[in-house]
């Protein structure tokens, strides 16, 4: 099979799949064949990762060539005798032959197995994305290029050493949907499967985590850790108490047992998601404070009337950087006069000062139908790169309360921490990690520095055909939609089917009324729709369809192509904003083209669009929206850089923030153990 592109590296080191260290090369390359067998892939058992990823096709095609030599052997194996292969290659593992010797046998096994087990063979490309995965790698692979049948083959490899691997991806429905659609590929090679998900309870966790391959979220790994380190602390015992498993019988007298067995080897299913854009994240197991709970309720009540009356640079200071606000002397003195009711008479004048700092904020910071949607009486954040609800998430510092009340609904006690970690923290625990997704190429420098793993893109397996449109750019927001709804109408009569991405929820209702004035029959997809998701994204596709949607078509969707639209020119995105980060303008851009499918994709801005406050500040915007109103209608197309430049400066504003996340992490880790406190429990609120 040919392959369309070469396999670019992005970092060095060398690994030979076992964790925590990097080998040097054999003394007895002799070693590294078995006598009999396919000749060696010059691994020099574990190959060096710059040979093996240098850039050569033809090191590829040796490569997949090997692996079909094991295959042509398997296929001729019942079903009973390729299990008991896999069990040997699992003895093998565990009696100290290194992983990476076994690769082109353990892979080919995986394939094979994968054709009876699922009627999926892996492409060559897959393979080799699997080989980068295996080694720790970061592995790019376009959309629709079938990341989760290329996960099947580190899994599998690194589960023969049986300490138990992880599949991390971001919701519960994708770790279940995976789990269950390889679950027969596994258990035909004599592996175990478990899935974590949010109602499970312990005994289904722990049975879970006890098989050889997990799936389940970032979220529920942490939070199972911290639980487990909470149970440690009431029982009075280190963490080799349990990872070493040298002391069931004192679990089992409790009554109670931790549910995980280590960290070893995690694989991350859109990885920088999870890795970057989820990094700053606290998990936190909260502690009920003693503060009256009527006085916190009464206060942010009380705060949240009177937020609207504080005005900019004369009661208060915005930090557009930091996102603080800040009371002047004025403000101070505006607070102090301000009626108050008994029960938040009794506050002290501190506490004030920052519940209003904090009611201001989420005044002007924080609006319904963006950052967040009222469901069934209660606040549900709206997750800005993926635009769906984050059930089970709240913002910290009491911003979640002030927004709560804000909306009128019931205030929930702010709670202390028991426990925490932040996603970062939680995946540096691991002796090892890989990552794959359709948009790593702009994040490689930080995933090589924060998590040591090397860039790799992966070749497609058939050409793409996707063609990026000019840019278009216009003065003001109005007569961006004017151009949009214009495309979209010119698109919808030549049967072509449309896919447009908003950055929030009042966007996509903003331009559904536009195309409903226009008489352009439309579907909306956002967070308020969630229900009908399937059916909207099976029909996106088919000819003529116009489909308004938040980031909830962007990642992990596969919009099938109808009857006759390739013909046509295939689907066309249309992206309407640009993104802090280039990587989510990417991932909707990926929704067009996949597979070798045609497609077209163009990007929609106008002056006075929110990346512009983000990437040079409010003086800057304000003069950038003037400029634009002068502009009106006529396109302004020589403008397009300054948002590519506007969003540079916000991606490298949000690595140095997550960087130095990371460094007062360690610090405070560091400075915790040096007291004799556990840095994941005795943590300040």
């Amino acid at each position: 099979m040919g392959f369309t592109g070469k396999l670019k590296e992005g970092g060095a080191g060398d690994s030979d799949g076992s964790v925590g260290r990097r080998p040097r090369e054999s003394q007895n390359p002799g070693q590294r064949e078995r006598e009999g067998k396919v000749p060696s892939l010059q691994f020099r058992t574990a190959t060096s990762w710059t040979t093996f990823f240098r850039g050569r096709v033809a090191t590829y095609r040796d490569v997949v060539a090997r692996c079909g030599a094991w295959e042509s052997e398997y296929s001729q194996l019942t079903d009973r005798e390729l299990r008991k292969q896999s069990l040997s290659l699992r003895y093998r593992a565990k009696s100290g032959e290194r992983l990476a010797g076994l690769l082109p046998e353990a892979f080919a096994l995986v394939r094979e197995a994968s054709c009876r087990a699922t009627g999926l063979r892996h492409y060559d490309v897959q393979m080799l994305g699997g080989a980068a995965l295996f080694f720790g790698a970061i592995a790019e692979m376009e959309t629709g290029e079938g990341k989760t049948l290329t996960a099947s083959l580190p899994l599998y490899l690194h589960a023969l050493g049986g300490r138990g691997v992880h599949l991390a991806t971001v919701n519960d429905y994708l770790a279940e949907r995976d789990g269950e659609l390889l679950r027969p590929l596994y258990e035909l090679l004599g592996l175990s499967v478990g899935v974590v998900l949010t109602p499970h309870s312990s005994d289904q966790r722990r049975a879970a985590y006890a098989c050889d391959i997990t799936y389940g979220t970032a979220k529920e790994f942490g939070f199972d850790f911290l639980r487990d380190r909470l149970l440690m602390r009431r029982m009075g015992l280190n963490e080799t108490d349990f990872l070493g498993g040298g002391s069931s019988q004192r679990w089992d007298t409790s009554g109670e047992k931790p549910v995980q067995r280590g960290f070893h080897f995690c694989l991350v299913d859109e990885a920088d998601s999870i890795l970057i854009d989820e990094a700053r994240t606290p998990l936190i197991i909260g502690s009920i404070e003693g503060k009256a709970r009527e006085q916190i309720v009464a206060t942010y009540n009380w705060a949240a009337r009177n937020a609207k009356q504080f005005i900019e640079d004369e009661h208060y200071t915005f930090d557009h950087d930091k996102k603080k606000v800040e009371l002047t002397a004025t403000g101070r003195q505006f607070v102090r006069v301000l009626p108050r009711p008994d029960l938040v008479r009794s506050m002290g004048l501190v506490d004030l000062y920052e519940y209003t700092e904090r009611a201001v904020k989420v005044d002007r910071e924080y609006q319904l139908d963006r950052e967040y949607v009222v469901d069934d009486g209660e606040i549900v954040i709206v997750d800005e790169y993926t635009g769906r609800k984050a059930e089970g998430r709240k913002w910290r510092d009491g911003i979640h309360q002030a927004v709560e009340a804000k909306e009128g609904v019931e205030v929930t006690v702010p709670t202390g921490q028991a426990a925490r970690i932040t996603v970062q923290d939680l995946f540096l625990r691991y002796r090892q990690i890989a990552g794959m997704t359709g948009t790593a190429r702009s994040s490689a420098r930080e995933f090589r520095k924060i998590y040591k793993m090397p860039f790799v893109r992966v070749p497609t397996n058939r050409p793409v055909c996707r063609r990026r449109l000019a840019d278009r750019a216009f003065g003001t927001s109005d007569a961006k939609w004017q151009a949009i709804v214009a495309e979209i109408r010119e698109l919808h009569l030549a049967g072509r089917p449309v896919l447009i991405g908003t950055r929030s929820i009042d966007k996509s209702q903003i331009l559904a009324g536009y195309l409903t004035q226009e008489g352009v029959p439309h579907q909306v997809l956002n967070a308020h729709e969630i229900a009908k998701e399937a059916e909207i994204v099976a029909l996106a596709g088919q000819t003529g369809k116009v489909t308004v949607a938040t980031n909830m078509a962007g990642r992990g969707t596969d919009i099938k192509l109808g009857p006759g639209v390739a013909e046509l020119g295939g689907l066309h995105v249309i992206c309407t904003e640009v993104h802090d980060a280039a990587r989510i303008d990417r991932q909707l851009i990926g929704r067009c083209g996949r597979q070798g499918d045609p497609g077209t994709a163009r990007q929609f801005m106008s002056l006075d669009d929110e990346i512009l406050l983000s990437g040079f500040g409010p003086k800057a915007s304000r003069r950038w929206k003037r400029r634009g109103a002068a502009i009106d209608a006529a396109p302004c197309d020589r403008f397009t850089g300054l948002f590519r430049r506007a969003q540079r400066k916000v991606e490298r504003r949000h690595f140095r923030d997550r960087s130095v996340l990371l460094h007062h992490e360690k610090q405070r880790k560091k400075l915790q153990r040096e007291l004799g406190q556990d840095p994941y429990l005795d943590t300040p609120d």
